[in-house]
């Protein structure tokens, strides 16, 4: 069974240019993570959710904002319709055959892949472009800086957790520690 870290692996190591744009997974930005977030050296992002079941799509279109001043909540699919999103694109990433096409909105790309078992290889079929959202740029609806410091911070974190001494090692939460002072 391919995992879904074996999946973002060969995605990413077989579409992505490491050369051209920045390449994240399991990014929070805006309301949601990303399983994988693209930004290209443009500055135009483009989001690709993963689902590997038929439920976590379906849910996919249950999940909503509630905006923090007026307590309205949006769907995040017509969030992302509308072009109130971040991102400049969206696509689904599915199992071949395992959504039709017409159950997935306008808006959205669609990339396919076939898993062989066999030989371990992942196909990756682009069905259909993803409809730009809208033409600002990722930098102008989100603080570049305070982009780098999380990025940062993750790094550190995931450099902890790949040396195995994140459970080894007593760290003081720096959010506590913010919050002291």
């Amino acid at each position: 069974m391919l995992k879904i870290e074996e999946l973002v692996h060969a995605f990413v190591t077989s579409n992505c240019d490491f050369d051209k744009e920045i390449v994240l997974t399991n990014f929070f930005h805006s309301d949601w993570e990303a399983d994988i977030l693209l930004i290209n050296n443009e500055g135009f992002s483009h989001e690709i959710e993963i689902k590997l079941s038929k439920s976590d799509f379906k849910n996919d279109f249950k999940k909503f904002y509630t905006n923090q001043k007026s307590g309205e909540k949006f769907l995040k699919h017509d969030k992302i319709g509308c072009g109130d999103y971040i991102c400049n694109s969206f696509s689904f990433l599915v199992p071949m055959g395992m959504v039709d096409h017409k159950d997935i909105p306008e808006h959205c790309g669609i990339i396919e892949f076939y898993h062989n078992e066999d030989n371990w290889e992942t196909t990756f079929y682009k069905i259909r472009k993803p409809k730009m959202i809208h033409e600002d740029s990722y930098w102008k609806l989100c603080d570049k800086d305070y982009f780098l410091r999380n990025l940062a911070r993750n790094l550190l974190v995931k450099k902890f957790e790949l040396k195995g001494k994140k459970e080894e090692l007593i760290f003081k939460s720096p959010f506590e520690i913010k919050n002291k002072k």
